[in-house]
């Protein structure tokens, strides 16, 4: 666990450089909005480790799938977000001496990701090997206001010399991504320009064929007056750059503006591109840097009205749960249904950038509470317009008759992961799809998504289940057969509880949403029907039989619910009695060795019961949580925020608040030996998971708000902020109680610690604890 980072309520800041941790630093304070966004590469040349990261959503390239033995069914690429044209390039030379931060003496260093008002902020003093020394500020952003553009202001000031300073701003379209199978670049170049204030390089991807227009375009300052210096235009093979020459004297400082912006076909016609590219430069720079940035303040304070969560007496706490929603609201902005969330966002290529069934499942939460409900919408509408893929993913698989296996990894709705255990196996993540259409009409009361969009997914996931069951004969009972959980320390296995559960529920759910479609909507019910050829008779006949007679593993000594059949006779050697050594055990056992162990890599009967608590008693979870987590390893950043919600539901405040801080702060204190891979965006949802319904006890039963809070002993108090169905409610917990202050034009119903409570329009409400 590394902790350098300082502890501040709205920033996160490095006060030294350290190499080791650069690559880390790259993670942490990567920008994004939504549309683009790119890693924390420095400015000027940096010729130590880096991960260069520039990213496009939506943009991808079907790399070919690099596997051993082809097994039918594999998809044969790996879609991936790509690394895309370098755009923060402003590279120094002082007096023919190139300023390579690598190879400087840093007298001091000082980093500032500020995430009340959305910019990254670099200040450092450094000596070349020639023994100039230079001071440096540079301040950049990815507009939330105008999301194909950025800025970059990059001031540079000679301490102890008067020269020729050199400053190259530009764009280098020549990238490769780090995870490419077979070391191939993805990108051909389309066309480029070089101009006295700036230049362009067009892009298009390797067989999907999407374009890129990346430009720039700049101003020079010197000693704070505008100046029009000389430029050289350079173009290269994909590059563009301006080599612009000063004579600069000591003390005197040189400013340099660098717009971006960076468009793509997903939005124009190729043949616009260009022309669309110039505009948006030519706009964003008219405003000047200085209103760019007041607006990007003002963006970031309208999103923090809504989104934050204060607080009080723990100042790393604070600063943890910040940086999880600032980096969710630089990846995810909902504009549009194409779009959706990857498990590290702007912030590194691990993972491929694509969609994963931690969307439904943790993010979806999220932003129904903190964001317009047309976002969430949003996510389901990238699903159900993938349904037919889904549909010919389960057809290669060998399921008949409409049904839909959605994939387990993908941009475009085709399967491309490519490890069969997971490809084939884990396949409860069809179950994460139409939980999150469940979740998302009992949040929202939007009942008419069933009948438009959800039931039509819904059916397609009950066919698949319905098909992939098997009858036992021994058992005189269905069982499931060769699956993953979301324990992946565990394949090919039998009678995952988890998974069965799941397949139950949807057919059942799907037959709760078929009665409630027929009831208010029978017409759009009728023509569905012909539409996906539904006989409802024959097709819930069967799923009633296999809800009746499924198989749950059950361990009667224990009282638990069995993760799998055969788990028990695993030897039962608990995480405490491990030894240090040993972990993290996905990098120091063999797969084999894993495989035969009790060890479990992230809540999976835990995540049943989290979805469905309501079934069970306060007993029946206890049992389960005390059996499951000494055996949880942890080795998911999805695993905290389960555990700290359940603990807190059970009482155990110490240990709630055990894992928010491992959730919270799994980025920042590097505790996965990961983040210079990339912050785990979609784990962050389940940090603000951990607070509002952890300690928060909030949920949603029969269309209302429920409450059962508790405060952490190290802090004073603790808020939020929960739309819900057209009101905004913040809630405060301290000791004094629990304040609710309804900030919307109607009443809002409550129920705070089992008691209905009535907050009327603009106003507020002290309920005791």
């Amino acid at each position: 666990m590394k902790n350098y980072i300082k502890a501040d309520e709205w920033s996160i800041i490095e006060e030294s450089f350290d190499p080791h941790h650069h690559q880390i630093s790259e993670s942490i304070f990567s920008l994004g909005n939504g549309r683009m966004g790119q890693r924390a590469n420095f400015e000027e040349a940096y010729s130590g480790q880096s991960l260069l990261g520039n990213y496009v959503a939506g943009v991808y390239y079907p790399d070919k799938t690099r596997v051993g033995w082809w097994k039918n069914g594999y998809p044969e690429y790996f879609a991936k977000v790509l690394n895309a044209a370098n755009w923060t390039i402003i590279d120094i030379n002082l007096d023919g001496e190139q300023l390579d931060f690598d190879k400087c003496v840093v007298s001091s260093f000082r980093r500032e990701l500020n995430m009340k008002e959305g910019y990254l902020k670099r200040n450092f003093e450094a000596q070349t090997t020639s023994g100039k020394i230079v001071k440096v500020e540079a301040i950049r952003f990815c507009s939330m206001v105008d999301d194909e553009a950025a800025a970059i202001s990059y001031t540079i000031t000679p301490v102890n010399f008067s020269g020729t300073i050199t400053i190259t701003p530009a764009i280098d379209g020549d990238i490769a991504n780090k995870d490419s199978n077979y070391d191939e670049k993805f990108w051909d170049e389309v066309s480029k320009a070089s101009q006295s204030d700036g230049g362009y390089v067009v892009m298009r991807t390797k067989k999907t064929g999407f374009e890129v227009a990346t430009g720039m375009k700049c101003s020079i300052a010197q000693n704070g007056k505008p100046v029009q210096p000389q430029v050289k235009p350079v173009v290269k093979e994909k590059y563009v750059a301006s080599v612009i020459e000063l004579q600069a004297q000591q003390g005197q400082a040189i400013s340099i503006i660098k717009y971006v912006a960076n468009l793509s076909s997903q939005n124009y016609k190729p043949e616009d591109l260009v022309n669309q590219l110039n505009e948006t430069l030519s706009r964003v720079s008219q405003k000047g840097f200085d209103t760019m940035l007041a607006e990007q303040a003002a963006a970031w304070a309208k999103k923090w009205e809504r989104n934050d969560i204060i607080i009080e007496g723990d100042v790393s706490a604070q600063q943890a749960i910040r940086f999880n929603i600032f980096q969710l609201n630089q990846t995810y902005t909902g504009e549009d249904d194409r779009l959706n969330i990857g498990p590290k966002g702007f912030t590194g290529e691990k993972y491929g950038g694509s969609t994963y069934w931690d969307t439904e499942a943790y993010c979806v939460p999220f932003y129904l509470a903190t964001a317009p409900q047309k976002v969430t919408r949003n996510l389901l509408l990238y699903r159900y317009k993938q349904l037919g893929e889904a549909i010919e993913n389960a057809t290669l698989l060998g399921f008949k008759n409409g049904a839909a296996l959605y994939p387990m990894v993908t941009m475009d709705g085709t399967e491309c992961h490519n490890e069969w255990e997971i490809t084939f196996e884990e396949i409860h993540r069809n179950g994460a799809i139409a939980f999150a259409i469940f979740n998302y009409v009992r949040y929202t009361g939007d009942e008419a998504y069933l009948a438009d969009y959800g039931l039509e997914v819904l059916v397609a996931i009950a066919r698949f289940w319905s098909q992939r069951i098997t009858w036992s004969q021994d058992k005189q009972q269905y069982v499931m057969l060769g699956v993953t959980g979301p324990n992946e320390y565990e394949n090919n296995i039998n009678n995952n509880w988890y998974t069965t559960t799941m397949a139950t529920w949807c057919m059942d759910y799907t037959m709760q949403v078929i009665e409630k479609v027929k009831a208010t909507a029978h017409e759009k019910y009728t023509a569905l029907a012909a539409k996906i050829n539904f006989d409802e008779a024959v097709e819930t006949s069967r799923y009633k039989h296999i809800i009746e007679k499924m198989y749950y593993g059950y361990d009667e000594k224990q009282q638990v619910f069995l993760q799998q059949d055969g788990y028990l006779d695993k030897e039962q050697i608990l995480v405490k009695d491990l030894p240090a050594a040993d972990r993290p055990l996905n990098q120091k056992w063999s797969w084999d060795r894993i495989l035969r162990s009790c060890y479990i890599k992230q809540a999976d009967v835990l995540q049943g019961i989290y979805f469905f608590e309501d079934r069970y008693d306060t007993e029946t979870i206890r049992r389960n949580f005390n059996f499951y987590e000494p055996r949880t390893v942890h080795e998911s950043s999805l695993s905290p925020c389960v555990h700290a919600i359940l603990a807190a539901k059970l009482g155990d405040e110490a240990r709630a608040y055990e894992f928010y801080l491992r959730t919270a702060r799994l980025d920042l204190d590097d505790y996965n030996n990961d983040t210079e891979d990339g912050c785990h965006i979609t784990s962050m949802a389940g940090t603000w998971m951990s607070v509002v319904e952890g300690f928060g006890g909030m949920r949603v039963r029969d269309g209302k708000l429920l409450f059962q809070p508790f405060i952490p002993e190290k802090w004073t108090s603790f808020s939020f902020h929960i739309g819900f169905r057209g009101s905004l409610l913040n809630v405060k917990v301290s000791k004094d109680g629990v304040q609710l202050k309804n900030l919307s034009e109607k009443p809002v119903s409550v129920i705070v610690y089992n008691e209905e409570q009535s907050v009327g329009a603009n106003s507020e409400l002290l309920v005791k604890g």
